[in-house]
């Protein structure tokens, strides 16, 4: 663990690169694989003849963009989820409320005939309060507040039901949301800049509520009797941390789809890294979660090129083994 200031700032830094380095590798591989200097005449000196320029403006840089606001809105909501539950487990694909706005993104789609995200993420925004009210409502133990196993639960259970309703319409309307059936094993392809322009707000006052948030949830990691003689009003903090974590979720469900682990996996990377201060925690996250999309999105196009693997499926490779390491090791605190 990185335990001096100058220790941490010089692992952001490292974080930093790692980002840049999956941005340029997203720009300039794929099916086919573009020299670094095309790229870089492409970002600054477009040519609207040149196939290559628009392989790059049209299609992978807005899927680079796409890609590490999604990662870093999984990977900070995540952390703050882990937080707010005191639950190691905790993450919006494992706690349902992923598969809620997708669901939501899925009825709407049906009932409004539209698949525009401006539209669709009020949907994303409503489905993921709905999931996470409901598992908040499942998983508390009568008289002792919230249980950790019965959130997991409660979490796998809305999880299934909530994803087997959606691929279920999805089946029923297969010709006419055929399209969809990528985005929900997770996608960041397809969408254009302007789509993204138009939610970068949103990611950016939710990220950036977050870092004002800091020392309300190291306040919050503390034992609940200290917590309240310091006088911390936990109750409308919790509250503003569920509303940013139902915003970066939903935000991202109605972008990219149902991508998982990237909310679980990143937290404890950036915790072992660099500790539990939300200081340098919900920055690292951020930057570690961007990057590890980054590269799982590019891996995706690698593999089996010209075809492509949903990303969704990439961060399941490598989250389930992690997640099951991680119940392992909490079953006896459970």
């Amino acid at each position: 663990m990185l335990t001096s200031r100058a220790g941490k700032l010089a692992g952001l830094l490292c974080a930093l690169v790692l980002v840049l380095a999956g941005f340029a590798g997203s720009l300039a591989l794929g099916t086919f694989h573009t020299a670094p200097a095309v790229v870089i005449d492409a970002l600054v000196a477009f040519d609207p003849a040149s196939t290559s320029h628009l392989i790059i403006t049209a299609e992978r840089l807005p899927r680079a963009v796409l890609a590490m606001l999604v990662g870093a809105s999984l990977a900070v909501s995540g952390a703050l989820m882990q937080s707010l539950t005191r639950n190691p487990l905790a993450s919006p694909g494992i706690l349902g409320i992923n598969a809620g706005a997708m669901l939501f993104v899925v009825v709407s789609a049906a009932l409004l005939q539209t698949s525009a995200p401006q539209t669709l993420v009020w949907a994303a925004f409503l489905g993921a309060a709905v999931a996470a009210a409901l598992v908040y409502a499942l998983g508390r133990q009568p008289g002792s507040g919230i249980s950790p196993l019965r959130t997991v639960l409660a979490g796998v259970a809305v999880t299934a039901l909530f994803v087997s309703f959606a691929q279920g319409l999805l089946v029923i309307n297969q010709e006419r949301f055929g399209s969809l059936l990528f985005w929900l094993a997770g996608s960041v392809s397809g969408r254009d800049l302007e789509t993204v322009r138009s939610l970068l707000p949103l990611f950016l006052t939710a990220l950036v509520l977050c870092l004002l948030l800091t020392r309300q949830l190291n306040i919050l990691g503390l034992d609940d009797e200290l917590v309240r003689a310091l006088g911390q009003r936990t109750g409308l903090v919790r509250l503003g941390v569920g509303v940013i974590v139902i915003l970066l979720a939903g935000a991202s469900v109605a972008l990219a789809g149902m991508i998982g682990f990237i909310g679980l996996i990143v937290p404890h990377l950036a915790r072992g890294l660099f500790g539990r201060d939300h200081r340098w925690l919900l920055p690292a996250c951020a930057l570690l979660g961007a990057a590890l999309l980054l590269l799982a999105d590019t891996a995706a196009r690698l593999i089996i090129p010209p075809q492509e693997i949903p990303v969704g499926v990439m961060t399941a490779l490598l989250g389930t083994p992690l997640f099951l390491f991680l119940a392992s090791r909490q079953k006896h605190a459970l």
